[in-house]
């Protein structure tokens, strides 16, 4: 397997394949790094739902198939990927919903609107954020400062300048208190609080001490935190597992986590090794046995064993 790595721009695989940009236009490439579908778009992002949103001629957002065909004329002021069948599509300055076929399914009258994720999406309505089901009705009022997608049952909301969690029913499970948070994943979410960082279970009982500069949510058994300026990874119940040395570092992905030492990127496993040298001037999370890389402005992809593909 050989991927060109010959383009000016590259995004992880999806369904198969990649976008690409060549000669100032995005089009897609296979596997094997054949074009499957050429680089005539001006503006393109990775398939969802067998989907992909492009930008036409006329400058307006529409979807491809796998086949290249526009399948959804490109007539939207902005659009995003499919997901929970719906996409989010912008008209005339408003948000709405779009279906595989490309019925408007929910009208597009909202501020602002998030992706489906768990049955409900987040919408801004006159400067508050609410929560949709799928067939368009207000689940949750919109009566919030702020609010973020449902993960795990719970999601956060903004009030009166702090943050908690309500549940689907629209129930506060973690009352405002924190000064920021971020969503549960793996049953804890780290939150903030006199500039510090912790982690809450679903209860809101604090598990672990807000005692880290930052942090990053729990994937695969472990979180990412700071301390002194230096990034390590610690399990579920507070063990720094991999020591705090890297001057940056990311969350968990495929069993590896991209870290920077020196200036450079590379990714340790589980246990702390250096499963691949930090040699990299940038590094993508791994995503179905790949992950992007790029070196002296040349993007390609490596697999879990550090194996690179480049130019042949």
């Amino acid at each position: 397997m050989v991927i060109s790595a010959a383009f000016e721009n590259a995004l992880s695989f999806s369904e198969g394949i990649a976008r690409v940009k060549l000669n100032g236009h995005y089009g897609y490439i296979d596997g094997k790094g054949n074009i499957a579908i050429p680089a005539v778009y001006d503006g393109a992002d990775s398939f969802a739902g067998g989907l992909a949103r492009v930008i036409g001629l006329n400058d307006k957002w529409g979807y491809v198939d796998v086949k290249g065909e526009m399948a959804i004329p490109a007539i939207y002021d902005g659009a995003l990927s499919f997901r929970e069948g719906l996409a989010r599509v912008n008209l005339n300055g408003r948000w709405g919903f779009v279906d595989a076929r490309g019925n408007m399914a929910i009208p597009a009258i909202y501020d602002s609107a998030d992706d489906f994720s768990e049955g409900l999406a987040r919408v801004n309505l006159y400067g508050k954020g609410g929560f949709l089901d799928v067939k368009g009705e207000m689940a949750i009022p919109a009566i919030y400062d702020g609010a973020d997608s449902f993960a795990e049952g719970l999601a956060r909301v903004v009030d009166n300048d702090k943050q908690g969690f309500i549940d689907i029913k629209g129930q506060t499970v973690v009352p405002a208190v924190y000064d920021d948070a971020d969503d549960f994943s793996e049953g804890l979410a780290c939150v903030e609080i006199d500039g510090k960082w912790g982690f809450i279970d679903a209860k809101g009982t604090m598990v672990i001490p807000a005692a880290y500069e930052s942090a990053l949510s729990y994937n695969g058994g472990l979180a990412c935190v700071e301390i002194d300026g230096k990034y390590g990874f610690m399990d579920a119940q507070g063990r720094m597992i991999i020591p705090a040395m890297y001057d940056w570092a990311r969350s968990f992905s495929e069993g590896l986590a991209s870290v920077g030492l020196n200036g450079k990127w590379g990714f340790v496993d589980a246990k702390g090794s250096m499963a691949i040298v930090a040699m990299f001037d940038r590094t993508d999370d791994f995503c179905k046995g790949l992950a992007r890389v790029e070196a002296k402005g040349t993007y390609g992809y490596i697999d879990a064993k550090g194996t690179q593909y480049w130019n042949d």
